[in-house]
């Protein structure tokens, strides 16, 4: 039986990490981040602890990744935890919740993003069917080669990380500005405790996507080494251009200016001298390449999954087969691709976000929880081991526990229900699959 092999070192593990975590959501949550809490310096603070309460969950997820380094990442871990229902549950839940519609969203929003030129990008069928054609063309590219999508992704990361870099940089020059030192009337009254709560909650969705790379921990070189440094590396990374980034901003826009613009794309190369003649277009390709790169992710990463579970035959065979030439799990991608083409075209994107952020959640709770369970076996033999694990899946946990509750009360109950309803479907596929497994098993001793 052919199997996927290890062709991904250290540098494009790094940059399949940050090219997930790192998009133009940022633009978008800056301005949130400063409306919570009121002021540049503790939106800057915010951003810091942003990035340090990952520190636990990257922990945790370097030492299993290294005690199971093959492809199927909170799947496979259930499998070794002992519950295979539950294991067939999540990759149920994050095939058709999270993975499927993100590469829809991200593919829509990249052109969506050029509408600064042409207007009828905003929101056309021009906007999908040029979006199919991204899903389409960087499909190609990873169906043909792990090499060559690893190259491709980290090209795209370097493009993306150029204008924040910039930005940062250009920062240094305005740090003397009284900007950063406003504060809102409306944030006099409250403890420094809620406004700091309120503005590390902001920037949750803009730290998420660490645990990807483990979705294809089977085709990295030397992962006992690979992983643990490319996710520590990667955290230190996305946090201090973070942190840079909301500096920078703070410096340039004022603090009632940045507020309103919530919901919106913050655009702070506007305000620089020498950007402001073509700011806007500048963004506009900045976040374009952005949000390509994380597409481009997230095609790569996340079929790699229901390959895993398919070889195990517990999901449809055709996503366990290998490209007979390039060695790729080729029908998993373009499934996963094609689905995600036929959800731009049905419409109702946006309906998806409130379960997408609910199944999220759910994921990353039962793959921290799980640690407990799979340190008992004797096979769990990590070449990392997290400091002080236990304390670490404790605080992963009730970091996971409390956006939970945030959930619920952020998204309409209809959405939510709707996630929980999907969900609750995987248990009745998981007993067909399990009997189709034990009909095939029984034929075969016949």
């Amino acid at each position: 039986m052919s199997t996927l092999k290890r062709q991904l070192g250290f540098t494009p593990s790094l940059a399949i990490i940050i090219g997930t975590v790192i998009g133009s959501g940022v633009f978008i949550q800056l301005p949130l981040v400063q409306q919570a809490t009121g002021s540049s310096g503790l939106a800057i603070i915010a951003w810091l602890i942003g990035g340090l309460i990952w520190l636990p969950q990257i922990f945790i997820l370097a030492e299993m990744g290294t005690a199971y380094p093959q492809q199927g990442f909170g799947y496979l871990y259930l499998q070794k935890a002992g519950s295979p229902a539950l294991a067939f549950i999540y990759v149920w839940t994050v095939f058709w919740t999270s993975d499927t519609p993100s590469i829809t969203i991200l593919a829509i929003a990249a052109v969506a993003a050029l509408d600064v030129f042409f207007p009828a990008l905003s929101d056309s069928y021009l906007t999908k069917f040029i979006a199919a054609l991204i899903i389409m063309g960087l499909t190609w590219v990873h169906i043909r080669s792990v090499k060559g999508g690893g190259r491709l992704q980290l090209v795209l990361t370097v493009v993306k990380l150029f204008p924040l870099l910039l930005l940062s940089i250009s920062g240094f020059f305005f740090f003397n500005s009284t900007n950063l030192f406003m504060v809102s009337t409306q944030a006099a009254d409250k403890s420094l405790f809620v406004l700091l709560s309120a503005g590390v909650a902001a920037t949750v969705w803009s730290y998420a996507g660490f645990p990807n790379i483990l979705y294809m921990a089977g085709e990295i070189k030397n992962p006992g080494r690979t992983l643990p440094k490319a996710l520590v590396v990667s955290l230190i990374v996305v946090t201090l251009v973070y942190v840079l980034v909301a500096a920078a901003t703070g410096a340039l826009i004022p603090h009632a200016e940045l507020v309103k613009i919530s919901g919106g794309f913050a655009n702070p190369f506007k305000y620089l001298p020498w950007f402001a003649i073509f700011a806007a277009g500048f963004l506009a390709v900045s976040a374009f390449t952005s949000m390509v790169g994380a597409t481009n992710a997230c095609i790569m990463v996340q079929p790699r999954i229901e390959y895993a579970i398919a070889r195990d035959g517990l999901f449809f065979p055709i996503f366990g087969k290998l490209h007979p030439r390039f060695g790729t799990p080729a029908n998993s991608i373009m499934i996963q691709s094609g689905l995600a083409i036929i959800m731009i075209f049905i419409g109702g994107i946006e309906a998806l976000m409130g379960y997408f952020t609910l199944s999220y959640i759910l994921q990353n709770l039962v793959v921290y929880l799980v640690i407990f369970w799979l340190r008992k076996r004797e096979d769990y033999q990590p070449t990392y081991t997290s400091p002080a694990w236990k304390f670490m899946a404790i605080l992963a946990i009730t970091f996971q526990i409390l956006l939970l509750f945030g959930t619920f009360s952020a998204f309409p109950l209809g959405g939510i229900l709707a996630a929980i309803i999907l969900i609750l479907t995987g248990l009745p596929m998981y007993y067909y699959f399990k009997h189709q497994q034990l009909g095939l098993s029984h034929s075969q001793k016949g």
